[in-house]
């Protein structure tokens, strides 16, 4: 499995600089703030908040400090060592809250409580995948929206056209904003 990419557009004020991965965006800013009298922030892609970046000392110094993907963070299996007893497959053991009559439910499933739960927690997943990859896009567009154009004329109304889901609406209100500002905006609020 490939490691994952954090993907990011960065802006000297209202106009877009670079998007693509965040080392390249980054090298991009780094040169880019020597001459720029304004501010130069980077947008993470998957949920339209700053990025934070150190551009002190040299690119490959600059680029060991960037985040990572939480993907590129976790160990691999070949990474622990193997001990002995279970296999660890991943399971994370939390506390989970229920009323009695979910527990007694839970009890009567074949397999038990954490078979269950998974296989219900799976099926959620599928059903809704649609819906939450909207919610994300939308909560990533008005992150990027209220950092950056919280001030510019019909936010306030952008941001209920976004969050009502009709894009005609939203398309037809940032059509005063900043081409890029509006260009990215509709971009996230479309992934």
């Amino acid at each position: 499995m490939s490691p994952a990419v954090i993907t990011c557009t960065a802006f000297v004020g209202q106009k877009r600089l670079a998007s693509g991965p965040l080392e390249q965006v980054a090298l991009a800013v780094k040169h880019a703030e020597a001459g720029a009298a304004v501010l130069v922030q980077i947008y993470d892609d998957a949920t339209g908040r700053v990025i934070d970046i150190d551009p002190r000392g040299s690119d490959a110094d600059m680029i060991a400090r960037l985040p990572r993907a939480q993907a590129d963070a976790a160990p691999t299996s070949s990474d622990v060592p193997r001990g002995r007893g279970r296999p660890k497959l991943g399971v994370v053991a939390r506390e989970v809250t229920l009323l009695p009559r979910h527990w007694e439910w839970l009890s009567t499933q074949p397999g038990g409580a954490s078979v269950a739960l998974r296989k219900l927690v799976e099926e959620a997943r599928r059903d809704k995948s649609g819906k939450d990859s909207a919610r994300r896009a939308r909560d990533a567009a008005y992150a990027f929206m209220s950092a950056m154009a919280g001030n510019l004329p019909e936010f306030e109304e952008a941001s209920r056209a976004l969050f009502s889901g009709t894009y005609d609406t939203l398309a037809t209100l940032l059509a005063r904003w900043p081409a890029d500002v509006r260009d990215y905006t509709m971009k996230l609020a479309r992934s």
